[in-house]
């Protein structure tokens, strides 16, 4: 049965599709299509992220990697950060992933790592921002991502004893019942055993497991695509422009606040980098563009607000915000 909090999503979903029917039955319609066609695309992506999430909990290997990463706080923010780094994943699809080891106890400093490096670069973004922007900002981008999962691990470091931190996903119906003990699948399955199939109560286990996570994926995935089919339609990139250029003493912090918005997809990004350049954008704020996009752009940002604290959401945020900014200033000066 259904949560509270669940009910109340799937009610405010409903009633805005019904909204923007009577509204707009032709807008609702390609907003619809915008959406489905966004799932479809992420869909290869985020499975990989559900069915590990979901054999971490089911296999019991959740307590085993909360262990590793306890005490090791140096150790696991690096070897994290870097993994995000090189890894060809973006905020949205690291979601599952992050939001199963949240549930498994692993401490919030290398997930936060992971989770702020994961989205500005990978193999293929580098290969991309190479083609697009040229080697100054891919390679700067490499180093921004590496540097503000460092900083990002590091700064939640610092509050990792306090109880939000210790506790940073919503007990709410999105979020589910993640982590928690399986009664209903018959008896408990303490320990660890990587071969789920063989014990029917952890198979059981990980098919609900996979179930909330999925839930969870598309009930903040849904009003994500909305928007950013919204501000896409909407939002005209010479407004960004216009106060971002050269001559402004403020161009990068309004780059990330401004320019959040106007983020849409990673890789569409690259293009629209390209013309904001063009039209007088300064190289600072381009980058601060690019770094703060993947992490603080609305459509991410309604994606993780369902499943983080509101401290932790912030902290996310704040960590974000100023990583970026300083991001920008570092590569303006450096090109």
């Amino acid at each position: 049965m259904a949560r509270p909090g669940a009910r109340l999503a799937y009610v405010l979903l409903v009633a805005t599709l019904v909204v923007l029917i009577v509204w707009r039955p032709g807008f609702a319609l390609e907003t619809a299509q915008f959406v489905i066609l966004g799932m479809i695309h992420v869909t290869p992506l985020v499975i990989p992220g559900i069915l590990l999430a979901a054999w971490i909990t089911a296999s019991g290997a959740g307590d085993h990697v909360a262990a590793v990463f306890h005490g090791r706080t140096v150790q696991t923010v690096i070897g994290a950060t870097l993994v995000g780094a090189l890894l060809p994943v973006c905020g949205v699809t690291v979601l599952p992933l992050m939001a199963g080891l949240l549930a498994a106890r692993v401490p919030l400093a290398p997930v936060m790592a992971f989770w702020l490096a994961s989205p500005i670069t990978g193999p293929a973004m580098l290969s991309a921002t190479l083609a697009t922007l040229g080697w100054e900002f891919a390679i700067g981008k490499a180093v921004a991502a590496i540097g503000l999962g460092l900083f990002g691990g590091g700064m939640t470091a610092l509050v990792a004893s306090r109880d939000w931190a210790m506790s940073p996903l919503r007990s709410n119906g999105i979020v589910g019942s993640l982590g928690e003990q399986c009664g209903p699948c018959g008896e408990d399955t303490p320990g660890f055993d990587p071969y789920i199939w063989h014990d029917p109560a952890r198979c059981a286990r990980f098919v609900r497991e996979s179930w909330a996570i999925t839930r969870l994926i598309l009930l903040v995935l849904t009003p994500a695509f909305a928007a950013e089919y919204l501000l896409n339609v909407w939002l005209e990139p010479n407004a960004v422009a216009a106060y971002v250029g050269q001559d402004s003493a403020f161009a990068i912090p309004l780059a990330v606040i401004v320019g959040g918005p106007a983020y849409i997809d990673g890789y569409a990004a690259l293009p629209l980098t390209r013309a904001l350049l063009e039209h007088g954008m300064s190289t600072g704020a381009a980058m601060a563009f690019l770094v703060s996009g993947g992490i603080v752009s609305v459509w991410g940002a309604m994606a993780i607000f369902p499943v983080l604290k509101l401290k932790p959401f912030l902290l996310y945020l704040g960590l974000a915000a100023v990583g970026s900014m300083v991001s920008g200033w570092a590569f303006g000066v450096a090109y």
